[in-house]
């Protein structure tokens, strides 16, 4: 038994029964090694994978050396699939994590955007088998897709990735498809909405988390048409519109950001498949929260002080001690206690107090979390004492100032 065999036998032992979810190994050169899909549509789900370009994805993931994170790629039809590497000892192996839809696909749809693959009669054959075969396909939200695909990452390289390096990577929020089947509940996403672009408005480097709860909400514009990929498009392209105009609340010039907005869009008309559109939108997302938190960065502050700030605003759900921020800029605690008030006119703790409050305001206004819960997701030491900090900042209660804010 070959090692990517014993791997796959290990992963399938972690994955329930019942859950239609394939790994596929191979070997860097594409050869097939061995895989968890079944026999009958082993040679079906292979050859899709090729046709669309997956294999020549993959060797350019190999060949590029950024394969500590997982990477999720697409297809026209809306298939995606996922890729990690194993190389802890000798030649590395390829693991495939896919094929999977995040919505019931569409025969329809699907034939439509099969056209283009299928003029030589071989293809039109395996084309028509694939329609065949749909209804037996995994169908998987984005967020179980996500969790089995860093299971699977991280039980082959011993990391213990969390969510967010999905983020990092560009997988996640850009992963917009349509919303066929189901009901939405619209409050809910509408307050995620307001999150997400609040985030925008603010500068708010520490975004991953609204973005991560808007992803599971909703996914995307649910536009009905015969061509998914189009309908990513879409999509993304609203989302972009959205973006783009609360920079410009938050303060970036009209010219920086309608020109920005216009160039990302076009590159969403020039992306060929739902993983290139992923990876666009989670970088123009990025980019506008950034330039804007440049554009409200305090001119007057030193840049050690300015990487402090930056830090406290990454780490509002932990304990930070004044130690650890010292240490990053490389200052003794005192020295840094005395530039810090001087620079920014409060103290170290008062600072990060002021930071969580505000992003409490944020998490009342947006989501349905309890008091308790926002209080313990910001690391106050109990609910009562988030409870008076608020008071006496706001001059309301958190509940009532959720009330005020719907």
């Amino acid at each position: 038994m070959t090692k990517g065999e014993q791997n796959l036998l290990l992963l399938e032992s972690l994955i329930p029964k019942n859950e239609k979810f394939y790994v596929w190994c191979y070997d860097p050169s594409g050869k097939f090694i061995a895989t968890s899909c079944p026999e009958r549509e082993r040679e079906l789900l292979d050859r899709a994978f090729r046709i669309f370009g997956g294999m020549d994805k993959a060797r350019d993931f190999v060949a590029s050396g950024a394969c500590s994170r997982p990477l999720v790629i697409g297809s026209p039809l809306g298939m995606q699939w996922a890729l990690t590497l194993e190389s802890e000892r000798g030649e590395p192996l390829l693991f495939v994590v896919g094929p999977v839809f995040y919505t019931v696909p569409i025969e329809s749809h699907v034939r439509l955007a099969l056209r283009p693959f299928t003029h030589r009669p071989e293809n039109a054959r395996w084309a028509n088998e694939l329609c065949r075969h749909l209804p037996e396909l995994p169908v998987m939200s984005y967020a179980v897709f996500t969790r089995y695909l860093l299971m699977v990452h991280n039980t082959l390289t011993a990391q213990q990735l969390g969510l967010d390096a999905l983020d990092e990577a560009g997988a996640q929020d850009g992963q917009i498809t349509v919303d066929s089947v189901g009901e939405r509940d619209r409050n809910k996403v509408y307050l995620s909405e307001r999150a997400m672009l609040q985030m925008v408005r603010n500068g708010d480097i520490n975004y991953h988390s609204a973005l991560q709860n808007s992803s599971m909400l909703s996914p995307g514009v649910p536009v009905q048409g015969q061509d998914p990929l189009r309908q990513a498009k879409t999509s993304v392209i609203v989302f972009t519109t959205l973006v783009s105009r609360a920079a410009m609340e938050g303060g970036l010039s009209p010219e920086i950001a309608y020109a920005l907005g216009d160039s990302y869009i076009q590159s969403v008309e020039n992306c060929r498949d739902s993983g290139e559109l992923s990876a666009l939108a989670a970088a123009m997302y990025h980019d506008f929260i950034y330039r804007v938190h440049h554009l409200r960065a305090n001119p007057d502050y030193s840049h050690a002080v300015q990487k402090c700030c930056d830090y406290i605003e990454l780490s509002l759900e932990r304990k930070i001690r004044t130690s650890d921020l010292a240490a990053l800029v490389g200052y003794t605690e005192y020295y840094l206690t005395e530039k810090f008030k001087k620079e920014t006119g409060f103290s170290v703790s008062n600072y990060i107090r002021f930071a969580r409050l505000e992003r409490a305001k944020v998490l009342l206004e947006t989501t349905d979390l309890s008091v308790r819960e926002i209080s313990e997701q910001l690391a106050f030491n109990t609910v009562n004492y988030f409870i008076q900090c608020f008071r006496e900042t706001v001059g309301l209660t958190p509940a009532q100032y959720r009330k005020k804010a719907r």
